[in-house]
């Protein structure tokens, strides 16, 4: 499940007005414009023998406000253990991300930063400690980051705030450019939601424009009770099914599409030989589902699962391979009295 540190939900268009019958003083209904893309990853994924959706279009609205419910479950331990781990650790973070020299310049980047909750923590340490910098938040959202630059302007009104609108690549090559330090923050476990190719590759494509002076600070989920990890995607309450099911729900509105909810459940497994939680929506019947937006439809067998999602947990030789095969050396490694959850400093190799 993608941390709120560094969502992918942007604001989506405008709501398109649907045809009524009302009568001419009425208000017309409305209903959410599609995504871009959703509609053609929405066909890929439901043609595949073994059908999918990624997690990414989990955050309309409606399931935005489901994960700020997730994270203050009690059985949603990461986003509250990071932050106590930041807050415990953050001199020694702090040191570890600044260069020793003062008067060099210091850009600090977020890629996704959310609301920042957990970024801040850093923040007021460095303006805490007269260390000059600029902070620089990436997100595809535009909408995202104004609310994000408004909340700093408001708690933090020292801080230099360059918010950046674009894709993490782009972003980090314009950046490249700048003198002095680049760090580049990926916090929560959103390095968690990449199949381990892309976690790779990913990786690989951040290193490409850092120097070996450049630092960055990812958050890896642990390995820890597996019993602990499943509670953590299937809570008593719900939240995290209807969190999942939501997505469902969005393809209602916005492809015209006719899941009836009363049959999909929520499913979560745990692999702790792979570190592998994965999410499905399961069909309770056999049942064929039209999309309007598409003039399509998908037949679904009883029980059959729709994949939406991966969170890998990690160890501490795990990530030492993962990150040195992308040409990476970790510097730096915090992690919590429990040992649930690790932030990494990490540096490319020269």
């Amino acid at each position: 499940m993608s941390s709120p540190s560094a969502p992918t939900p942007g604001s989506w268009p405008a709501p398109a007005a649907v045809a009524s019958a009302e009568p001419p003083h009425t208000p017309m209904p409305t209903a959410p414009a599609a995504a871009p893309g959703l509609a053609q990853h929405v066909q890929e994924g439901l043609s595949r023998p073994f059908k999918t959706l990624s997690s990414m279009y989990f955050y309309d609205d409606e399931g935005s406000r489901l994960f700020q419910q997730i994270m203050a479950l009690p059985e949603y331990y990461p986003t509250r253990t990071e932050f106590n781990l930041l807050t415990r650790h953050r001199e020694a973070i702090g040191r570890a991300l600044r260069p020793q020299n003062p008067a060099e310049p210091f850009f600090l980047l977020e890629l996704g930063a959310g609301d920042g909750l957990k970024t801040k923590i850093l923040l007021r340490h460095l303006l805490e400690t007269d260390v000059r910098f600029t902070y620089v938040p990436v997100d595809i959202s535009e909408a995202a980051l104004q609310g994000l630059a408004g909340s700093l302007r408001a708690e933090l009104p020292a801080l230099q705030v360059e918010p950046v609108v674009a894709d993490y690549g782009d972003a980090l090559r314009l950046m490249a450019s700048r003198p002095g330090r680049k760090v580049v923050l990926f916090l929560g476990s959103n390095i968690g939601n990449f199949l381990p190719p892309d976690r790779q590759e990913f990786l690989q494509h951040l290193v490409l424009p850092l120097t070996p002076d450049d630092r960055l600070l990812i958050g890896f989920d642990l390995q820890k009770d597996p019993r602990l990890i499943r509670a953590a995607y299937d809570d008593r309450q719900g939240v995290t099914a209807r969190f999942n099911l939501n997505l469902l729900h969005r393809l209602n509105q916005e492809l015209g599409a006719t899941f009836d909810l009363a049959h999909w459940q929520h499913y979560t497994d745990y692999d702790p030989l792979s570190g592998a939680v994965r999410s499905f929506l399961v069909s309770t019947r056999a049942q064929t589902v039209h999309f309007a937006a598409l003039d399509w439809q998908v037949e679904f067998a009883a029980w059959e699962m729709i994949h939406t999602e991966n969170s890998y947990k990690f160890t501490r030789p795990g990530i030492a391979a993962t990150v040195q095969a992308s040409g990476l050396v970790v510097e730096e490694f915090f992690t919590d009295e429990q040992e649930y959850f690790a932030d990494v400093i990490l540096r490319p190799e020269a």
